[in-house]
């Protein structure tokens, strides 16, 4: 499937090349735009996988619509721009900007530009699906120790009995082992 991708620049005729370059590229240019404010009305109602939006627009920078996109959701953005300052490069850094490019634009420097933002994107998505699935484990490792607890505290039992008692319990029922801890965890609350 096509990486799917907005256009945001307020100059037509540079949109439209942009849009020849990717679409000739491979890419699927979804929707365009020529300010701030589209760009985040478009970011929300297509969720592209990138949004390669020009810095100096009118009614909103593409910056401060960067911003504005990066806490609503996880668009990677690849930023536009006439000028090199290095006051610009600092503030895409803290606005969700997976790359920059300088004008003028080629497809030499558009098309590996595009591939490396999408990449990264890809690559922060799995990392923090990783980060949650390890998250979801050691919350789960939390709750097994506490019933463990809970049980050598009711039932007078050594860690590794209370411990057996339970893996016993999971295999008998067919049920995850931090599913028979919520259940301990339940019945002894009010024990405890």
């Amino acid at each position: 499937m096509k990486p799917k991708i907005i256009v945001i620049e307020d100059e037509a005729i540079l949109r439209m090349d942009l849009k020849e370059m990717l679409t000739d590229a491979g890419y699927d240019v979804i929707a365009e735009g020529d300010n701030g404010e589209k760009a985040i009305e478009l970011a929300h109602q297509f969720k592209p996988d990138l949004m390669i939006m020009d810095i100096k627009m009118p009614k909103m920078d593409g910056l401060k619509a960067s911003r504005i996109i990066a806490k609503q959701s996880k668009t990677p953005i690849l930023m536009l721009t006439a000028f090199s300052q290095k006051e610009f490069v600092e503030d895409a850094k803290k606005a969700n900007v997976l790359g920059y490019l300088v004008k003028p634009i080629s497809e030499a420097n558009l098309v590996p530009a595009v591939e490396i933002a999408l990449s990264q994107a890809q690559q922060r998505v799995q990392f923090e699906d990783e980060l949650l699935q390890k998250d979801k484990k050691m919350n789960a490792r939390k709750q097994i120790e506490r019933a463990k607890g809970v049980l050598m505290k009711v039932k007078k039992l050594n860690e590794q009995a209370a411990y057996e008692k339970m893996r016993n319990f999971s295999m008998k029922q067919q049920v995850s082992l931090e599913r028979t801890a919520n259940a301990i965890l339940k019945k002894y609350a009010n024990d405890m």
